[in-house]
């Protein structure tokens, strides 16, 4: 049973007429009668009834026609959600952001994808660590991971950088230097570093110590597993932390945002992907890059 040949009857049965059927599948009459002929031998049933003046469906005729219209969209939903995934405008994308990108990065991806590739089912995952991405990257667990780089990239990936954010002095509310329009790092001397974890599970403390053994500073750490806890400890008074500059978007009583004075220091962000993606993952990834292009959003988006 061809599908052409059940479209065919869908427009006979609803035009109950041979010749203006025909009309509008565009075939001759002698054509259409034949592939009639066609599917009431394959079926075993008289789909029609035809007298001189009229063209009635006969029982088995009115069962074909609601199913071949059941088919024929079901069809047309696949060939159409086929073209999507095709053209990458349709699929399943498990996208995971890093602990200071999960703040101002993600919400603005997550609304950019919705309102342009509406077909898409996009798993989001945030508050993760790099290490941490780059392991559910390789094993298959994720598709596209943005993150701070480090020692865990490497070649059987492709990365694309996105941008360099500053970074900023994340300070208790009542700190001297909260109101100030920059910080001097020495000024925050004796205070706790409330850091992300150290070693292999975290790519920004090796920049931020850096940055403070460069002020001169060599500041008691107090390690944290994420973004969001390193600012509520800060905010609790326990001390003070280097994030980019995105961060910022995380709005939370009693913490201030400083820029550092003098030379910024800035820290990467950027995107990964297994090699040869499928379409949707590369869409995905350039509305990424678009939302996330330039030097960083401030708070306010």
């Amino acid at each position: 049973m061809e599908l052409r040949h059940l479209r065919s009857f869908v427009v006979l049965a609803d035009e109950r007429h041979f010749g203006r059927a025909a009309v509008r599948l565009h075939i001759a009459q002698p054509a259409l009668s034949q592939q009639l002929k066609q599917l009431e031998r394959e079926t075993g049933a008289r789909l029609l009834d035809r007298s001189t003046r009229r063209v009635e469906l006969t029982e088995a005729g009115r069962l074909l026609r609601g199913r071949a219209a059941e088919i024929l969209a079901a069809v047309d939903r696949t060939s159409a959600d086929l073209g999507l995934l095709g053209a990458g405008r349709a699929g399943r994308v498990r996208l995971g952001f890093v602990g200071t990108a999960t703040y101002d990065v993600l919400p603005h991806v997550t609304r950019r994808v919705r309102d342009e590739l509406p077909d898409v089912e996009l798993e989001v995952r945030g508050e993760l660590l790099g290490p941490e991405l780059m392991a559910q990257l390789r094993e298959g667990d994720l598709d596209i991971a943005v993150f701070r780089p480090g020692a865990a990239v490497t070649d059987d990936l492709e990365v694309l950088r996105l941008r360099d954010e500053p970074l900023v002095a994340v300070l208790p509310g009542d700190h001297p230097s909260a109101r100030a329009d920059a910080v001097d790092l020495r000024e925050l001397d004796g205070m706790p570093l409330i850091t992300h974890p150290s070693g292999y599970h975290s790519t920004m403390q090796p920049l931020v110590l850096d940055v403070c053994r460069r002020a001169g500073l060599d500041p008691h750490v107090v390690e944290v597993g994420e973004t969001g806890t390193l600012v509520v400890f800060v905010a609790a008074g326990l001390g003070f932390g280097l994030v980019p500059h995105s961060v910022r978007a995380l709005r939370l009583d009693g913490v201030a945002y400083v820029p550092l004075s003098g030379e910024p220091v800035t820290a990467p962000l950027v995107l990964a992907h297994r090699p040869e993606p499928a379409p949707v993952v590369a869409r995905v990834s350039a509305l990424v890059a678009a939302v996330t292009s330039g030097p960083g959003r401030d708070a306010s988006g």
